[in-house]
């Protein structure tokens, strides 16, 4: 299974459309080689590198195993989203508080469809997806604060 973006490439800086700093737009995504035997995608967008531990930034599920792209800032419609830790329901983009930060967007393959609701914390998603997990893809971008980049 691959996940890749055609706004940036594995390593890259996201651009800042995709960052609070800019529009806040979720970055368009593209999804390959799902195992067979998928009922449902997974995607978990965090920053290992905040501040206060992992910060999660987008939480996405019962994504169609038939899904091969997600567009700029158009989750499918027949996706679910949690909440991120922003508090808010959706995706919120890159906006580190210092330097230059790392930005996971984790795909996961399911055998199932997960049963939980709309605005449910990356934990829960976690913990049903437990046992369930086929394969995983990762793509990762870097952004850094505002400070940062008029800084250099």
């Amino acid at each position: 299974m691959n996940i890749s973006s055609p706004a940036f490439n594995e390593g890259e800086m996201i651009p800042k459309q995709y960052s609070r700093d800019g529009g806040d737009k979720s970055p368009p995504l593209q999804i390959e080689d799902v195992p067979d035997k998928t009922k449902s995608l997974v995607l978990i967008m965090d920053d290992p590198d905040a501040p206060g531990g992992t910060f999660t930034h987008w939480i996405l599920f019962n994504v169609s195993p038939a899904t091969k792209e997600i567009h700029e800032d158009g989750p499918p419609v027949m996706a679910t989203q949690g909440k991120n830790d922003y508090g808010n329901i959706g995706y919120g983009g890159p906006q580190p508080p210092s330097g230059e930060h790392r930005y996971f967007f984790r795909l996961f393959a399911l055998d199932t469809v997960l049963s939980l609701s709309r605005g449910v914390k990356r934990g829960e998603v976690e913990a049903a997806m437990q046992g369930n997990i086929l394969d995983e893809a990762e793509l990762v971008g870097r952004y850094a604060s505002t400070q940062m980049a008029t800084a250099r």
